[in-house]
């Protein structure tokens, strides 16, 4: 074991000393007041009472040391390229914590601690960071209850099929639990919690086996399709000292390669697309990096074939001619071969809408790896052709054979096409533009006009919208030109409310280093679940425009309480409002980003003060802090 120093010290002054290494694990004396007319338990409250029958001894032992297993952690963490950790402070990992601030934080390279107010919050932040950067972050929760917190997130960051360092605390000893409370809180399979729903997880035994396990993880979580992991680190493994006083040796992380479809299958759907007279290509989250997004261009290009872009990720460039999303369902009609990289719902983008003649062709890394028991793979989709591959690596070998089967006729045919499309493109942008004008003047204030006039005041930044535009009826994708991979990361995955506030904050610390302008517009209810994400960003002076779309409440439960009451004649006026709005009283969202020190002005009413208020929170984003706006809007 590593050197060390044993020192005997008093109770009391051993809790005035509470900063030896050790003393934190201790449980303090009860108050005075508790103590008095010889009744230990009284003004105990109930649930603290078997803790405070437990009293230290009068001379605790406390242990110095020079060496711990959590420094270690650090520096595996830190050779894989992790750079942050969030966190709300938990003591089943109170080890890693002191490491993190005392050690990450004052060498190189740099392993930063970010600072939550909600595990729900730590995990979404690392989720929208991951979507900007590439990578993950960790995140870590505390045992039993932080890891319940953080599910929720976690599940989002496995649909979306984003990459998630989890770190969860764990007591796995129970002869060293103290108290109540340490009883509660341990579980001896903690990821068994959230195992149904990320791709790898571990409880290591040792250091060794924390690196190997750190390795697998990350190599799991970066192998696509991108998920989430989970290691649940001991206490005493974290705070006890190195075994022989060394360190093990670091993990050497591979350069992975994702799977690419199969060339003879490759070559099938080259042949397919070249031979069709209507293909469309349909993506969801087949671009994650600007040079997938460069291929997908390509590809298009090489067949002049139109786009539809399903929003999951920033698939193809908003202003290209061959962008066909505006509309989607006609192209879908006419397709008689229909391309889909890695799609969420193949079945619900297209069955209805397709040709009983019309081919469908798969390439989605999803096929290679999947739960069974949450059932985000969607209604089962007939396809004539599926290749279980990673759709962004696939694209070279299929660009590459398209280009090879395509023959001068075919050339010709595919140019009068572009043409073709690229006049319904500009048609689709005229009616869009068109739609945006109606009702410019109304209140409460019109998605379109929100979404116009923020992208008029960015336009010449260079910007990031990070959150979904569902809620926004696409206008976004319908009135900007966005051409970068970060300038959209698509929605939370899982639909799961609470999401944005804390990716919204981990994009724009992603975001942060290239010096872009990040803006997210998220629902007020959604705002609701996670409003402490703020003061990260506040705290952590991360820039962000973040407004709320304030319609009021829940605007999609409002329409099906709606629908629901109208097919059973029992009105739609008033009572379906009930359950669904937020309002009696109403909530003053820039009071509460300012009790979080951050700019805020609404409620804004008056689209004609939408404009100066953007002037002026944008300048405070500009300047590295954030700020919120609260835009009293209509429901889409």
């Amino acid at each position: 074991m590593g050197t060390g120093k044993e020192i005997e010290i008093g109770r009391r002054r051993f809790l005035k000393g509470a900063g030896v290494a050790g003393a934190a694990a201790m449980a303090a004396p009860l108050p005075a007041q508790s103590q008095t007319n010889g009744n230990r338990k009284r003004n105990v409250p109930p649930a603290l009472q078997a803790e405070a029958e437990q009293d230290p001894p009068v001379n605790a032992k406390v242990t110095t040391q020079t060496t711990c297993g959590s420094d270690y952690m650090v520096d595996v963490m830190r050779h894989m390229g992790i750079e942050y950790a969030a966190a709300i402070p938990g003591n089943t990992f109170k080890g890693l914590h002191e490491s993190i601030v005392n050690y990450g934080m004052t060498s190189e390279p740099r392993l930063e601690l970010i600072t939550c107010t909600h595990e729900e919050i730590s995990v979404s932040l690392a989720h929208g960071y991951a979507k900007i950067e590439g990578k993950p972050m960790a995140c870590m929760m505390h045992s039993a209850v932080g890891l319940q917190h953080g599910s929720m997130a976690i599940y989002n960051a496995w649909c979306d099929r984003a990459p998630v360092f989890g770190i969860v605390g764990a007591m796995m000893n129970g002869d060293t639990r103290v108290g109540y409370v340490s009883w509660v809180h341990s579980v001896f399979d903690g990821p068994g919690l959230v195992r149904d729903f990320t791709k790898f997880d571990d409880t290591p035994a040792s250091l060794p086996h924390f690196a190997d396990s750190a390795a697998r993880a990350y190599k799991f979580s970066m192998t696509p399709p991108y998920g989430p992991v989970v290691l649940a680190l001991d206490e005493h493994l974290q705070e006890g000292p190195l075994p022989d006083g060394r360190a093990p040796a670091l993990p050497k992380l591979p350069t992975t390669a994702p799977p690419q479809g199969e060339i003879g299958a490759v070559r099938e759907t080259a042949r397919m697309l070249v031979a069709a007279e209507s293909p469309v290509i349909l993506a969801d989250r087949a671009a994650r990096t600007p040079e997938g997004l460069r291929l997908m261009v390509d590809l298009a290009e090489a067949l002049q074939a139109p786009v539809v872009d399903r929003y999951g990720r920033m698939n193809f460039p908003w202003r290209h001619p061959l962008n066909q999303s505006a509309v989607a369902t006609q192209r879908i009609a006419d397709a008689d071969v229909i391309l889909g990289l890695e799609m969420t719902d193949f079945y619900g983008s297209t069955q209805r809408q397709m040709q009983p003649t019309a081919k469908r062709i798969s390439i989605s890394a999803s096929d290679v790896y999947m739960g069974s028991n949450y059932q985000d793979f969607n209604r089962f989709t007939e396809v004539d052709l599926a290749l279980a591959a990673d759709a962004e690596a696939t694209l070279p070998s299929l660009i590459e054979e398209v280009r090879r089967q395509t023959t001068a006729n075919r050339r010709s045919a595919f140019r009068a096409r572009g043409k073709w499309l690229a006049t319904e493109h500009q048609a689709a942008l005229r009616a869009s533009r068109e739609a945006a004008a109606r009702g410019w003047n109304a209140q409460p204030i019109t998605t379109a006009r929100l979404c116009a006039e923020l992208y008029n005041k960015i336009k010449n930044d260079d910007w990031s919208l990070v959150n979904g535009t569902i809620f926004q009826n696409f206008w976004p994708q319908q009135l900007w030109a966005a051409d970068k991979h970060y300038q959209y990361i698509g929605d939370s995955g899982a639909y799961g409310l609470g999401y944005l506030p804390g990716a919204s904050v981990g994009a724009a610390l992603a975001n942060k280093r290239h010096g872009r302008l990040t803006v997210a517009i998220g629902g007020d209810g959604d705002f609701m679940f996670a409003p402490g994400a703020l003061w990260t960003a506040a705290h952590h002076q991360i820039p962000l425009l973040y407004i709320i779309h304030n319609n009021g409440g829940y605007h999609q439960e409002i329409m099906w309480i709606q629908h629901l009451a109208a097919t059973r004649e029992r009105g739609v006026k008033d009572r379906p409002r009930i359950g669904n709005v937020l309002d009696s009283p109403g909530i003053d969202f820039a009071k509460i980003a300012q009790g979080m020190g951050v700019h805020a002005e609404g409620p804004i009413r008056d689209p004609g003060d939408l404009g100066p208020a953007l002037d002026r929170a944008l300048a405070v984003v500009r300047a590295g802090q954030p700020a919120l706006l609260d835009v009293v809007s209509q429901g889409r």
